[in-house]
């Protein structure tokens, strides 16, 4: 409304007006909000609206009081400075509404997901239905009036969580529990209970109907249009149970009101000496077995008095004075407010302690609701102190946003043109000042001197109050005063006025409620000590109301305030009335108009220098790099550069001597929004480079990931070699090989487990119990003796399991090739190994009195057999490493095997009569640290014929590609390695350089994996020969095993145009060059590619004068054993695209 052409109070309720009329009932003074009640449900409070205000300023979306609660919440988290949002207005103007709406919003936005912080968010948005049960009431003009004050401050954390709240109460209306005017009721929670409680509180607390209890039934008001007492029942007792009320505790809540409704019914008659008796002893009877009271004793006080007399300030005697009815009827009351009085206030203390911070607070929102300003035919006590209320709410708007704004720029040498306006301090003072002394302070007088008669003090005060009439304010009119409040000439009556004042209980009843056998009315609800020698004053209920009220304006003006000013269109709460008197009037309290004029000559926005330059450096390159300040200069010169730099005009700012104001609105929300951009634009940065930097740990993710699902099924096996290493502890030298490559232990070479190719026949040899597993397999030799000759290494095969050692021999039958299981070695019979320090594969088990002796054998794979054996045994079997072994021969003599170091023997060893030939080795501990450079795809199986040029050793390559049955090894299967058996490679490497060709005799289909089919008269290459039948073949660029009775040698015919000694030479060696030891070195092999002319070549191609494709050619080479690239027969090769084999 600050864009009104015209201001006035009639432009402003027309405005008002037509906004009402389309359903917009919220507008702006500035950054006040204006709402006018519009008395039906205009659906703009839904979810969905609530969320379009989230991270809005005031002008991005339509007037609304969210916006005002998102304003203040954001004014939290960016300055961490207190909030306060004070809501003001006349009883049914919305101002509990509006409360609730912003606790409603708040808990829906602030930050915090965890369990604690979404309880805390549960039981503030609880202690709505419960206050308004007990706090609020029907009234001429409001179906939902709240007759106290509530002050709520939301606290938040470091982190902007609400971690807990506090509950202030001002002044309940506690006249309302006894006593209500026509059409008006008692408090929500009385029908409630009366109505919807359960069978056990009607049972234990004799609760009836609202029409059976006085305190209910004497307004003619038991039923109101739009409230449901059964529904606000129900959910008052699930915020008690939010909230943390246990049973017992509303046990106790709904005693104390049943107590309360009792006491209405106690009623009095008036006996013949005019002193009131109880009209039914059976309702004294009844409440007094509720208070658990002496019932006698209850009659006594309710119907009497005692009374002291002093003789120079000491006690006399006591006499006790019969009450009339009225007196009765007082004294009941009174008990009645007290005990409502102090169970509210327990209650909200009980609040307190359920929302108590659960983090340390840093911030805070509060929310004041407050009933409004009150003025009624006959007005009371209770509306004085309800007016004095407002008027010091007035006076904090008036000192924040009028008196203080103006000062601000006379201070700060800004530019103004001086508004006038009413000051109602002179107001506040009339009535609370001590000096002169004010109305509650006359009040205080009167109570004090004539203290005993309450129409004599009523009379003292109203004498008291002709000191007064010097005051503008104020006038004196007999039985009553007027009192000029900001809203409107308020006439309060003075009966009774100074008892209700005094708001103490006669020492009677303090006496009998301290009786109580029951702990909550005698020890938490009247838990004062009365002391009968005590001559200190107690506190009057205008003393009480002015500490309240001055303690929160002291709360309000430490806290950055956010304003509601509600409007009631008319008294009658119709939807379709505008009173324009009554708005016209609302309109002039209020001081819309001064406020408008006020806002358009003034400034939005005023900050301190540093606090602007904290806030707005980011946006401006010269004062920041990278999130730094880097102005070298004072504040004031950086707040221009500021403004200059993001082009905010001259005309809408000014520089004070220490704060910079800002004409516009506009203009802040320019700046903020400016410095979110550059926020967002740093986020875009940091969320770029995390990107990266995730896509980056993805990627290396992946590749670990590629890496342990390619090697997981290693771990094991390298946990198992480790160990081994271990166990030989750099005491035996190691193979030229190992050094390159660490292969890893399967255990299982020849898959005798799952029984696949020649591990199904193994199987089928041993006898395999249930509960024992295949850890070892391989091909080898044992040492065998012969008679009257010495012994000699014969193959066998080796199989460990869990229980024992197999030794196993092929034997043939004809055509065919059978396994005996020729020697089983109980585990337990075996004491310990023995193996030499050099690098030969002999291996010595040393057994318990065997009768053939100990078992000498010799295994390529000894040092994953003997690291297996020792597993399974758990480390019984001892580990021998010595030069020389001696061991138990087959007639129990000591024999001793030497090992003899020999460069003659070019691979694996040798031996002869009890001594072992062995090359030289590596140093034992050469190898350690040497990386697995394993290479895919390739093959293991031993030599079968002992003695021959083997390239099989401890570090051969094996097969990289985990057999199905160790697939899903993991580390923690490491420990039971030993019970997992590896399926063997398929495709073991030849054994010889010399390739041999058969020709296939039938044809033959291959049964199983592994095995290669052909066709009659297809030629093969024979890579390796097997002792029990099947040959590895190469057929067509294709390798398997193939049944070597289906095949004959081949003799190719002769070709075509060669000479029969170029023929010979083809398949015949060359001699050995005299003179020359490398010519001693084995022929390499070749298969010509394509057909091959050598004349006119060099000297090293004339010995191959023509040659057709996929001849056979043994070339002698006269370099080295393995070929240099610049050798001649690379050259050939090159030449004639020779394919070495």
């Amino acid at each position: 409304m600050t864009l009104l052409h015209n201001i006035s109070d009639d432009a402003i309720n027309d405005n008002l007006h037509k906004r009402w009329k389309n359903g917009d009932i919220y507008t702006y003074i500035g950054h006040v909000l204006i709402s006018v009640n519009p008395f039906r449900d205009l659906g703009i409070y839904a979810r969905q609206i609530l969320e379009s205000y989230k991270g809005k300023n005031l002008l991005e979306v339509t007037p609304h009081v969210y916006a005002i609660a998102e304003s203040a919440y954001h004014h939290m988290k960016s300055y961490k400075e207190n909030q306060c949002i004070i809501i003001s207005g006349e009883s049914g103007a919305g101002k509990t509404e509006a409360a609730k709406r912003i606790m409603e919003y708040i808990a829906a936005v602030s930050e915090g997901k965890s369990t604690a912080i979404q309880e805390i968010k549960d039981m503030v948005l609880a202690t709505n239905p419960l206050l308004e049960s007990f706090g609020c009431a029907k009234t001429l003009r409001n179906t939902n009036s709240s007759r106290h004050g509530k002050y709520l401050e939301i606290q938040f954390n470091i982190n902007d969580e609400p971690v807990g709240a506090v509950i202030t109460n001002y002044l309940l209306e506690k006249n309302r529990v006894v006593r209500q005017i026509e059409n008006e009721r008692n408090f929500h929670i009385f029908y409630q209970l009366t109505k919807a409680a359960s069978p056990e509180y009607r049972e234990m607390y004799g609760l009836q109907g609202p029409e059976s209890f006085l305190y209910t039934s004497r307004s003619n008001c038991l039923n109101v249009e739009g409230i449901d007492d059964l529904a606000d029942f129900d959910a008052t007792m699930r915020a008690m149970t939010v909230i943390g009320l246990n049973k017992g505790e509303q046990d106790k809540i709904f005693k104390m009101l049943a107590i309360i409704l009792w006491l209405g019914n106690v009623v009095f008659n008036e006996n013949k000496e005019g002193h009131a008796v109880i009209r039914d002893n059976n309702v004294v009877d009844f409440v007094a077995y509720l208070m658990k009271l002496e019932s006698k004793e209850l009659v006594r006080v309710l119907t009497s008095r005692l009374m002291e007399t002093q003789h120079g300030g000491k006690r006399g005697s006591v006499y006790e004075v019969p009450l009339n009815i009225s007196q009765a009827m007082a004294v009941r009351d009174a008990l009645s407010k007290s005990i409502y009085e102090r169970l509210f206030e327990w209650i909200v203390s009980r609040l307190n302690v359920s929302l108590q911070a659960r983090d340390k607070v840093t911030c805070m929102i509060g929310v004041l609701d407050i009933y409004g300003f009150e003025i009624f035919e006959n007005n009371s006590f209770e509306q004085l102190c309800i007016n004095y209320v407002n008027e010091k709410l007035q006076q904090i708007f008036i000192e924040l946003t009028l008196k203080t704004e103006q000062e601000d720029y006379i201070r700060e040498r800004i530019q103004w043109t001086p508004i006038k306006f009413f000051d109602n301090k002179v107001v506040c003072d009339l009535i609370e000042a001590k000096r002169p002394p004010g109305i509650f302070a006359t009040l205080n007088d009167a109570c004090a001197t004539v203290h005993a008669d309450p129409e004599a003090a009523d009379n003292s005060f109203i004498r008291r109050l002709g000191l007064l009439q010097d005051n503008p304010y104020f006038e004196s009119r007999g039985n009553q005063f007027l009192v000029r409040h900001y809203a409107g000439d308020v006439l309060y009556d003075v009966f009774e006025i100074t008892e209700k004042n005094k708001d103490s209980l006669l020492r009677d009843l303090l006496e009998l409620v301290s009786s109580s056998k029951d702990d909550f009315i005698s020890k938490t609800l009247f838990h004062e000590h009365f002391d009968r020698d005590s001559k200190k004053r107690p506190p009057t209920a205008g003393d009480k109301i002015i500490i309240s009220c001055n303690s929160l304006v002291n709360k309000l003006m430490m806290c950055h305030p956010s304003y509601i000013r509600t409007i009631k269109p008319n008294d009658h709460r119709d939807p379709t009335e505008y009173d324009t008197k009554e708005v016209l009037h609302q309109i002039k309290y209020l001081g819309l108009c001064e406020n408008i004029r006020i806002r358009r000559a003034g400034f939005a926005y005023r900050t301190t220098l540093d606090k602007f330059v904290e806030r707005f450096y980011l946006i401006c390159p010269m004062t920041s790099y990278a999130g730094e300040y880097t102005w070298k200069k004072d504040v004031r010169s950086a707040c221009i550069e500021i403004l200059k730099y993001n082009h905010i005009d001259s005309n809408d700012w000014q520089m004070g001597t220490s704060k910079v104001f800002i004409k516009r609105p506009e203009t802040i929300f320019a700046l903020e929004n400016l410095r979110d951009k550059y926020w967002n634009d740093m986020a875009t940065r940091i969320q770029r480079a995390w990107r990266a930097y995730v896509r980056y740990k993805t990627q290396c993710a992946i590749k670990i990931q590629r890496c342990w699902r390619k090697n997981k099924y290693k771990i094991g096996y390298i946990q198992l070699r480790d160990y081994s290493q271990q166990l030989l502890g750099g005491r035996k030298e190691r193979r030229r090989f190992s050094l390159i490559r660490q292969r890893l232990f399967y255990g299982d070479y020849l898959d005798v487990q799952n029984a696949t190719g020649i591990g199904f026949a193994i199987r089928h040899a041993i006898d395999i119990k249930g509960d024992e597993q295949i850890l070892f397999s391989m091909k080898g030799f044992e040492l065998v003796p012969r008679a009257m000759r010495s012994s000699k290494p014969s193959p066998r095969i080796f199989v460990l399991t869990n229980k024992n050692f197999h030794v196993l021999v092929s034997t043939s039958y004809g055509r065919s090739v059978q396994l005996i299981d020729e020697k089983v070695i109980s585990l337990f019979s075996i004491q310990s190994v023995s193996v030499s320090t050099m690098r030969d594969d002999w291996i010595i088990f040393h057994l318990d009195s065997a009768s053939d002796g100990d078992t000498i054998i010799s295994c390529v794979f000894k040092t994953e057999l003997i690291t297996r054996l020792i597993q399974t045994t758990q480390g019984r079997v001892a580990l021998q490493i010595l030069p020389k072994i001696q061991y138990k021969n087959k007639k129990g003599k000591i024999v001793a095997m030497s090992f003899v170091r020999d460069e003659s023997v070019l691979r694996n060893d040798y031996y002869k009569s009890h001594v072992v030939h062995v090359p030289s080795g590596e140093a034992p501990k050469s190898g350690k640290g040497i990386k697995n450079n394993s290479r895919k795809n390739t093959s293991i199986l031993p030599n079968n014929n002992y003695g021959a040029d083997n390239s099989h050793n401890e570090g051969v390559n094996v097969s990289t590609a985990p057999p199905s049955h160790i697939a899903n090894l993991t580390t923690n299967q490491t420990t039971s390695i030993q019970n997992v058996e590896p399926k063997p490679p398929l495709l073991p490497p030849r054994t010889g350089p010399h390739p041999q060709l058969y020709q296939a005799i039938y044809p033959f289909s291959p049964q199983q994996h592994g095995e290669i089919g052909f066709e009659q008269d297809d030629v093969l290459e024979i890579l390796e020969k097997d002792v029990q039948g099947w040959w590895l073949a190469r057929v067509n660029g294709r390798e398997g095993w193939a049944p070597s009775n289906y095949l004959r040698e081949f003799l190719p015919p002769k070709p075509a145009g060669i000479s029969s000694d170029i023929q010979a030479k083809r398949y015949a060696p060359q001699p050995p060059l005299p003179g020359n030891k490398e010519s001693l070195q084995p022929k390499q092999a070749y298969t010509l590619t394509q057909g091959f002319n050598a004349s006119n070549q060099s000297q090293p191609l004339r010995q191959v004068n023509k040659c057709a494709a996929s001849d056979i050619l043994q070339v002698q080479d006269n370099a080295a054993a393995t070929i240099p690239e610049s050798s001649p027969i690379m050259s050939l090769a090159k030449a004639v695209n020779i394919k070495i084999i």
